[in-house]
């Protein structure tokens, strides 16, 4: 093959993958303003509070859009379109984001309000995360990239946004406080809402196969985890035209994506233990690690810290994973992660550790971590039809997110009741506690079948 050749060929070859690394870009900023988010606003409320208590409702408020968004967003998704859902969320949550610093710097931003607030901004991430996971397969197919590979590149940018995000966010605090950080969270919708609006492609375009409704065909893949490799039963555009010529009513699609989700033993038992380990998750991140940053550590910006090393990890993790995971996945990979990414974390705050040697331990524990979200990520695209995708990741986003609210606001009582460090021991002995379910629970025998079946669809 001649130079000449290869230059001609790389070209066009180069232009269709400009959608999928659009969109991935996309998903970067997003997230990783959200991660701005995250560390701000409780740093905010133990500011303007001192209370414990009160950060913890304000991590209910944070949670319980997630539940509800995912619940009833996937099917406004699939009717709406995967790339208007994302621009219209994004837009949506950073002009909520934006009026907290706004209000608060000018007639005055009450607690209800700032809840409020909270609540809108969050009711839309998880539908335009959704959204923008599921214009993977197609954009992957367009670029002709294999759906293993995409999949692990999002996974990479989900990590990799919490990294950059929470740096950018711990320094941000320090230098112009929550509520400054909060406006440059707000610059970050807007930036990814530019992103998808220029860069990708309206349905019907760039010869991707067209879904009344306003989604490209088959054009869904999950925000925790994706779908089908191909979709095993259904071609390209087969079963996700299908379903929008004969529109089924909003009930009976959010009622099929729950059906769908409880009837698979894997997915289910999967769901069931993100579900409760998400409780301790989120305790942790909206109260446990805010508290003991400032009242532990003494310094906020320790927070940020935190988080980034353990994303840090998990962006490692998750490159490790996606080149040799393939070979390892199965039961004993998945408690051991599972173990070392939950139980240590907790166990190390309540020892009270040095500072460093902390760190030291949030990389680890993230760098298991990274290899959770592909492992589900496989399960979840050998197993679940085009057709259903963006209900099916709704339901699924709702189920793992249903008891985060009760998370975080137990954990703020808690640290008023019976102190930090007695919160950390019970955090980190019931999370051991959950991880050990696998090993006894039949249904989690599908791991490693699973993993081999979306092997061989994705290449």
């Amino acid at each position: 093959m001649t130079d000449a050749m290869m230059t001609t060929d790389a070209a066009p070859t180069t232009r269709r993958r400009l959608p999928l690394v659009a969109l991935l870009t996309a998903q970067l900023v997003s997230l990783a303003g959200n991660a701005v988010t995250v560390i701000a606003v409780p740093l905010y409320v133990l500011h303007i509070t001192g209370s414990a208590v009160a950060t913890g409702v304000a991590g209910v408020f944070a949670t319980v859009p997630i539940i509800v968004g995912g619940a009833l967003g996937g099917v406004i998704v699939d009717r709406f379109g995967f790339r208007v859902s994302s621009i219209v969320a994004d837009v949506v949550s950073g002009l909520t984001v934006l009026a907290i610093p706004v209000l608060a710097a000018t007639v005055g931003l009450p607690f209800w309000a700032l809840l409020l607030l909270v609540f809108v901004s969050g009711l839309f991430d998880t539908p335009g995360d959704s959204a923008r996971a599921s214009l993977v397969p197609d954009l992957a197919r367009l670029g002709a990239v294999p759906i293993t590979r995409a999949a692990g590149a999002q996974s990479a940018i989900e990590r990799s946004a919490r990294l950059l995000g929470a740096a950018v966010a711990g320094g941000l605090v320090v230098l112009v406080g929550p509520l400054g950080a909060l406006f440059i969270d707000a610059g970050t919708f807007a930036l990814s809402a530019l992103i998808v609006t220029l860069f990708v492609p309206r349905p019907g375009r760039a010869g991707a196969a067209t879904r009344p409704g306003g989604s490209t065909a088959g054009g869904e893949a999950g925000a925790t985890s994706g779908t089908g490799a191909g979709a095993r039963g259904s071609g390209a555009g087969a079963s996700g035209g299908a379903g929008i010529r004969h529109p089924e009513s909003y009930r009976a699609g959010l009622v099929a994506g729950f059906r769908f989700l409880w009837s698979n033993r894997l997915i289910r038992a999967v769901v069931l233990l993100v579900t409760l380990t998400n409780a301790i998750d989120v305790a942790g991140m909206t109260v446990l690690k805010p508290v003991y940053a400032t009242t532990v550590l003494g310094d906020p910006a320790a927070l940020g810290a935190m988080i980034a090393c353990f994303a840090g990890g998990a962006l490692v993790g998750s490159v490790v994973f996606a080149g040799i995971g393939h070979r390892l996945a199965g039961r004993g990979l998945f408690v051991a992660c599972f173990a070392v990414a939950g139980v240590l974390p907790y166990a190390s705050m309540a020892l009270m550790i040095p500072f460093l040697a902390l760190l030291a331990v949030m990389i680890v524990s993230g760098f298991a971590a990274g290899a959770i979200n592909p492992m589900i990520s496989t399960v979840m695209y050998g197993t679940i039809p085009e057709a259903m995708r963006a209900r099916v990741f709704g339901a699924t986003s709702a189920g793992v997110a249903a008891t985060m609210p009760l998370g975080a606001l137990v954990a703020g009582l808690a640290v008023e009741a019976f102190g930090l460090q007695a919160t950390l021991v019970g955090a980190a002995v019931l999370y051991g506690c959950l991880t050990l379910t696998p090993l006894f629970d039949r249904s989690f025998h599908g791991l490693a079948a699973a993993r081999l079946d979306t092997a061989g669809a994705g290449t």
